[in-house]
């Protein structure tokens, strides 16, 4: 079962993160990359996780890739951070950056990936939630962090793997590497499902 999860599917992987890349190099998976023409938009009165839902699904219908077969699986994700009732993206710049950092300083909020896989003949969707609790952070930690790292790239302004969450989260309830972008092992117990 194993070896027919891993390596017996032409996996494509829609996305730009290298974050995701690592991951599904570490879970041992072959998988080529591929690009969505999706512009990444979302009806404004979606919560939680519809956003990422409809984000990842987006970027899969949005990839047209010629050679498909009936082994090619697309897998393409989306992660927001939701705190305070609201989904916070990638900052734009610092002072966004800053101030999404001093939102979450000292609470508690989400991370939460949603996922959709298809093939020539199916597609299934899920979601994955993390609780990420952040100490209070101070101006002057926020400030190097943000000089140091430029977390443009990341919703919520951070990378957990990073100087921040090594110093500032103090507790995940959860999928530690959905934190980082992708829940390897709920995407394993998927392709499991899907192999069989």
């Amino acid at each position: 079962m194993v070896g027919k999860i891993l390596s017996d599917r032409d996996y494509i992987l829609v996305s730009h993160s290298p974050r995701r890349r690592q991951l599904l190099e570490g879970l041992g998976l072959q998988f080529r990359l591929a690009e969505s023409s999706a512009e990444e938009v979302c009806p404004a009165h979606l919560k939680r996780e519809e956003i990422p839902l409809y984000l990842s699904n987006l970027k899969a219908e949005g990839c047209v890739v010629d050679d498909m077969t009936e082994k090619s699986l697309l897998i393409a994700a989306d992660t927001i951070v939701w705190a305070g009732g609201k989904a916070l993206g990638k900052p734009h710049d610092a002072a966004e950056a800053r101030e999404m950092l001093q939102t979450l300083s000292g609470k508690t909020h989400e991370v939460i990936t949603g996922v959709t896989l298809k093939s020539l003949t199916a597609k299934r969707q899920f979601h994955n939630v993390s609780k990420v609790t952040f100490a209070d952070l101070d101006d002057d930690e926020v400030d190097y962090y943000i000089r140091q790292y430029r977390p443009f790239d990341k919703a919520g302004a951070y990378g957990i793997q990073e100087w921040i969450g090594l110093m500032g989260v103090k507790g995940i309830e959860g999928c530690f590497y959905n934190v980082m972008g992708l829940p390897v092992q709920h995407l394993y117990a998927e392709l499991k499902k899907w192999a069989d």
